[in-house]
């Protein structure tokens, strides 16, 4: 059986590459279970569509692959018309959130055959087998397909209650040196080490959140957030390190660490394993106060740099309609005691919840200014599957799907605006806003690099992380 996995570049005009670990853990299942294939990785080496149907017709493909976000709508709708028409009796498949969140749509839309609803390792092994031996789809749990013109949803497949039973993904399936010589551009200044040498890699800790954000859709929202071992964990960097030489970690979740003990028990590790790492993660935006500076000396021992975790908004209401559990008061606190322990913050905002005006602006970016730090700022992106999105259809965003589908992507474009504040004056206040926290800061950015910095920003105990391509599977 012939099958290609092919890889969706979400930002073609950027020079860089974003690891796919989701798509690496399933491909590393199916190898694992004795399926090969080609990987054709169009964000590693941005394949031209002439290209990409170049390569599909090296030989008759029986299964073809792929998956991205929901907003990527627009690449795998391109995609699977160009494997369509180069292998007309393939098997297509996607995964990701365009699959969970619209699996529907998408088949009915696109030349998708199957949709894979959730974590995609064990339904793909399911859904190969049954192909290959000519058993019903039905049979397999968590897809969606077209059955005699009849749309079939099988369910929810049974997660993975124990991530920490996988092994770690097979990274040599992919162009590991063309990752690498572009991570440093994901590491923050100044750099920890000269920066020709740093090695950085990203390393998946968690599937989930415990937090259901009223604006944000991932494919692990129903079932549950789950945090592999330390000893996983730690096992897969001494693996990098020894393999490819890593000597710097962006552990790239969702939510890396909720608790103090899960920090805590992490240094420990690092600790006794012996190993030596610079590292980065997302943490909770209330986490630490000045209380934990023993704790936070520990952690910045053990290799940790910075910590991301989002602001989203300074207005309590705003706040109160995101269902952050979160506090401002907390957030500014727990900005403070990272200043003091030397780990430098990072944060995200998302700007044009229908509450907002420009006071609810102002509130926001006043935090960001007093507190000496650079946000990655992004606009409301409503995201079917989610509630805003349910207020963005009320209001006739998504009358045409398929446009909304097509005009989705970055959310550091104002492409959905759900306030009553018009459009021009909404982008002028927000870029007049940054203007000056960069001026307070003085990081140099351009005009145009205000909002569309996609790199880390640091200065002083300031720092800006851009919105990645998530790597769910």
């Amino acid at each position: 059986m012939n099958i290609a996995i092919i890889i969706p570049c979400l930002r073609p005009y950027m020079n860089k590459a974003y690891f796919p670990t989701g798509i690496a853990y399933v491909a590393s299942a199916m190898q694992k279970a004795g399926y090969s294939f080609d990987i054709f990785d169009i964000e590693a080496h941005r394949h031209t569509d002439e290209q990409l149907r170049k390569l599909l017709l090296q030989k008759p493909y029986d299964v073809i692959a792929t998956g991205t976000l929901v907003s990527g709508y627009k690449y795998v709708k391109k995609i699977t018309a160009i494997a369509r028409e180069t292998n007309p009796r393939a098997l297509i498949i996607a995964g990701n959130s365009v699959a969970s969140s619209i699996p529907e749509f998408l088949i009915q839309n696109t030349a998708v055959d199957i949709a894979v609803k959730g974590e995609g390792e064990e339904v793909m092994l399911e859904l190969l087998d049954a192909f290959c031996k000519g058993r019903s789809f039905r049979e397999v749990k968590g897809i969606v397909f077209k059955e005699k013109k009849q749309i079939v949803d099988t369910g929810q497949a049974e997660p993975i209650r124990n991530i920490s039973i996988l092994e770690p993904p097979k990274w040599d399936l992919f162009d590991m040196e063309l990752y690498l010589s572009k991570s440093f551009q994901d590491v923050p200044e100044p750099y920890p080490i000269p920066k020709e040498e740093i090695r950085a890699f990203v390393v998946n800790t968690a599937r989930g959140c415990p937090f259901r954000c009223t604006f944000c859709y991932h494919v692990f929202q129903y079932t549950g957030y789950r945090r592999r071992s330390v000893a996983s964990i730690l096992n897969e960097i001494a693996l990098l390190k020894d393999k490819y030489g890593i000597n710097y970690v962006n552990f790239f979740d969702e939510l890396t660490f909720s608790n103090k003990k899960q920090v805590q028990e992490f240094v420990s590790g690092v600790a006794n394993s012996g190993l030596r790492f610079f590292w980065n993660a997302d943490i909770r935006s209330d986490l630490f106060t000045e209380k934990d500076l023993d704790l936070l000396q520990a952690v910045k021992n053990s290799g940790c740099l910075s910590f991301g975790y989002s602001l989203e908004s300074g207005s309590p209401a705003i706040l109160k309609s995101m269902q952050k559990k979160l506090k401002v008061e907390d957030f500014k606190r727990q900005k403070i005691a990272l200043d003091l322990a030397g780990i430098t913050s990072f944060t995200s905002i998302v700007l044009g919840y229908p509450e907002e005006t420009l006071a609810t602006l102002k509130q926001t970016f006043d935090v960001c200014h007093d507190l000496d730090i650079y946000p990655s700022t992004g606009y409301l992106l409503p995201q079917p599957g989610t509630p805003m999105f349910d207020i963005a259809k009320a209001k006739g965003f998504a009358d045409d799907f398929e446009d909304y589908l097509m005009r989705m992507g970055d959310r550091q474009d104002l492409r959905f605006n759900l306030t009553d504040i018009p459009d021009d004056l909404f982008q002028q206040e927000v870029a007049r806003h940054l203007k000056r926290i960069n001026q307070k800061i003085g990081l140099g950015l351009r005009e145009d690099q205000l909002v569309k910095t996609f790199t880390f920003v640091t200065s002083k105990d300031s720092a800006h992380r851009p919105e990645a391509a998530a790597a769910a599977i």
